[in-house]
């Protein structure tokens, strides 16, 4: 516990000097960083919560291999899962990729579009599908890039009534998810195999966090 406190810790103080505590807010609000930065520690605290756990899922569950981040952001999954693995991203906002390759020069960023088959034996997409309007398209080009037996580990919003509440007490609009998490695990459910999954934080029904396999057939 005292390592992931310290890990946080030096992130944020990171992630504040390179984007400034509240800067840039109109550019970044789509992403996790105002969150990661808040300065109310507990509403932190939730965002970096589901990192640890999509890590420990995929300790659990993932075999070696290249890892791909969709929406990575800033990269923080990496500094939480340091892989030993290729790492690549899929992010949108030149400004959050730009950040991320600066603080992990190895990572390299790949487009959607052109992933190669069968590539990745873990794929993560994070707080970043309930972007999307064409989430189904996503999801088949994302399942094409999994190799047979591949792990993908997503998580969202449940956008319920506690989930909004939060959100306007953390002070974000939320006016850019496009959907909740129950339409994307439907999605997901005609095309992978539900391995575990639960709310986050801490049992609280704010977010789902789930990996799924891909069939091997």
């Amino acid at each position: 516990m005292t390592s992931r406190i310290g890990l946080v810790r030096n992130r944020r103080s990171i992630l504040g000097h390179y984007f400034g505590v509240g800067a840039n807010n109109s550019i970044l609000e789509e992403s996790c960083v105002p969150s990661y930065l808040h300065k109310n520690l507990p509403a932190a605290a939730v965002s970096w919560n589901r990192l640890f756990v999509a890590a420990d899922y995929y300790k659990r569950f993932a075999k070696p291999g290249p890892i791909l981040d969709f929406g990575a952001g800033t990269g923080e999954l990496w500094h939480i899962l340091q892989p030993r693995d290729a790492y690549s991203f899929c992010e949108a906002n030149d400004i959050l990729a730009d950040a991320l390759k600066s603080m992990i020069p190895s990572a390299h960023r790949a487009s959607l579009t052109d992933l190669p088959p069968a590539s990745f034996a873990a794929i993560f997409a994070l707080d970043s599908l309930e972007h999307n309007d064409d989430v189904p398209v996503i999801l088949d080009l994302l399942s094409r890039a999994l190799m047979p037996g591949g792990i993908f580990i997503i998580s969202g919003p449940t956008e319920n009534t506690i989930y909004r509440v939060g959100r306007h007490i953390a002070g974000f609009s939320g006016e850019y998810h496009k959907t909740n998490i129950y339409d994307i695990e439907k999605s997901m459910e005609s095309r992978f195999v539900l391995v575990k999954r639960q709310s986050v934080p801490f049992g609280l029904p704010l977010f789902h966090l789930s990996a799924w396999r891909k069939s091997t057939a």
